[in-house]
């Protein structure tokens, strides 16, 4: 069993400054990006929830306005550029602005650099299994964030919030191409950070450790046992503390953070 976090059904109390405002959430249908999502409308926030899957659209911008927050979904592949630019437009035309870009937008494809067996190689990770995941972990942030930021800088700030990862800091045995990605982020946002707060734009980074997705719950039992092993807390994290790290991070409550790299693990980067 995966234990639930401690007032996880507990609806969070509000954050001031975020009504109203514009908020980006990419890969926003499951996961980290849905909770992500909600939580920002329960801020009464407008949500235009990118995905590269329409399947759950309808169902999060329902979920999206039950909330309190206004919707707008859209089809966006993060690693195109034209897609990027196309969107981020619908999105200004619409609502006049964008405050705060969460890059959220992620696969996994793991591999072994080079797998030894019997004396030699029986198998490596392909270059196709390379690019796939930095398309969208790495370049796909890139591309969000230089599309958003000249709105940003016109309006006269905003908030850029990326994914990272524990696995970013300290590696992670089978995903050199995970880990390359997330590395990258985190030294994209720090060089951001530089570049950007000229113009009143903060710019962090979230290290999350093992969270208790969809995905990752559907593990065999003894995967999971070993996960929460490895970490301080002894549990998992759920999606709503993550999301409530972004939420925080985008209201000016944390208005002198920037250039940073929050990690959610419970403790895990201190148990490697």
């Amino acid at each position: 069993m995966v234990e639930r976090s401690p007032g996880q059904r507990q609806k969070a109390s509000r954050i001031s400054g975020l009504s109203g405002k514009v908020v980006i959430v990419t890969g926003a249908t499951a996961g980290i990006g849905r909770a992500t999502a909600l939580r920002f409308a329960e801020e009464r926030a407008r949500v235009a929830a990118w995905d590269v899957s329409d399947k759950d659209a309808e169902q999060l911008e329902s979920a999206i306005q039950s909330a309190g927050g206004e919707s707008f979904f859209q089809f966006v592949d993060v690693s195109r550029a034209s897609a990027i630019e196309s969107a981020v437009a619908a999105v200004a035309e619409k609502w006049g602005r964008i405050d705060v870009l969460i890059n959220n937008a992620g696969i996994v494809r793991d591999a072994q650099l080079v797998k030894w067996k019997d004396g030699g190689p029986s198998s490596t990770m392909s270059e196709e299994t390379w690019d796939a995941v930095i398309a969208i972990n790495l370049k796909g942030v890139f591309l969000c964030t230089r599309a958003v930021v000249p709105h940003m800088i016109r309006a006269g700030g905003g908030v850029i919030l990326c994914a990272a990862s524990v696995v970013g800091l300290y590696g992670n045995f089978g995903q050199t191409n995970y880990a390359a990605a997330k590395a990258g982020v985190i030294g994209m946002t720090r060089t951001w950070a530089r570049e950007l707060g000229k113009h009143n734009i903060r710019v962090n980074a979230v290290a999350p450790g093992f969270i208790a997705t969809e995905m990752v719950r559907a593990m065999p039992d003894k995967v999971l046992q070993a996960m929460i092993a490895r970490t301080p807390l002894a549990r998992m994290g759920t999606p709503e503390e993550v999301a409530n790290t972004y939420v925080w991070l985008a209201s000016g409550e944390a208005s002198f953070i920037h250039g940073a790299v929050i990690s959610v693990d419970g403790g895990l980067v201190l148990g490697t």
